[in-house]
């Protein structure tokens, strides 16, 4: 349970959702976190629980991923407080799901695009020299909305594409490093899922019958334990994949 002892972790969007649960299986490995958000005070509170149960030490920093200036302060903090970084992970996204195509506008485009694919941009930039020098990994988040054609998707499933696309690019560049880099299409049931499922109603129905198991992925324990096993040294041979968990897949690396 300690495969990540001693280890510094950066995950967007850690305060809530699937990356507080990808937090929870880094720190349930003995890694250090820094944890960034929009919130303070849900960040704070994340903060208490992963270091009470888990014995880690946690960093929280609030941040915009549509900043390059506060993702520089980000690295920056990171470094200044624990003088390394293993593993990025880009979980963070926000987007107007739900809208037909025809329906955006320039500024819900942007919103995808750079709360997405920018922000995975400034932080694989920014992180890299750091990660160069521990033979780290990036771990970044797409969606079976790119994959597949999800209806409503259309700026959420740009953006995600963007990051497939950037990601296939950079595990190729960074390769003769030794920094991998992966990607994770995760579907799991979290308070923003619930409150999708909610206002749209028909679409949840069609994406779950397009599950084979019927039920939707745990933010920990399917998610988390992949992200796990992709960042640590079992996983020094996988680089340049897309992997996709779209409704519980069972796998415990």
């Amino acid at each position: 349970m300690n495969r990540l002892s001693g280890n510094v972790t950066l995950i967007t969007g850690g305060g809530k959702g699937i990356g507080y649960g990808l937090a929870e299986a880094f720190a349930e490995e003995g890694s250090n976190l820094v944890i960034t958000g929009r919130t303070e005070s849900r960040l704070l509170e994340a903060k208490s629980k992963l270091e009470q149960k888990y014995g880690v030490e946690v960093l929280p920093i609030v941040a915009d991923g549509a900043n390059e200036e506060a993702i520089k302060m980000v690295v920056a903090k990171t470094i200044e407080k624990f003088g390394k970084l293993n593993t990025l992970v880009n979980n963070a996204q926000v987007s107007k799901s739900g809208l037909p195509l025809v329906e955006h506008t320039k500024e819900d485009f942007d919103l995808a695009i750079y709360s997405g694919l920018y922000a995975a941009f400034f932080y694989m930039r920014e992180c890299f020299p750091y990660l160069r020098e521990s033979k780290g990994s990036v771990i970044n988040f797409a969606s079976g909305a790119g994959l597949f054609g999800k209806l409503g998707q259309a700026s959420y499933a740009a953006a995600k594409e963007g990051i497939r696309g950037m990601s296939r690019v950079a595990a190729a560049e960074w390769g003769p490093d030794g920094v991998r880099v992966n990607v994770i299409c995760p579907l799991a049931m979290t308070e923003s899922l619930q409150q999708w499922r909610d206002n749209y109603p028909e679409l949840y129905n069609k994406t779950i019958q397009g599950i084979p198991l019927g039920h939707f992925a745990d933010p920990k324990n399917d998610i988390g334990r992949v992200c796990v096993f992709l960042a640590s040294d079992d996983a020094e041979y996988v680089t340049g994949e897309t992997i996709t968990l779209q409704g519980g897949s069972g796998l415990r690396p």
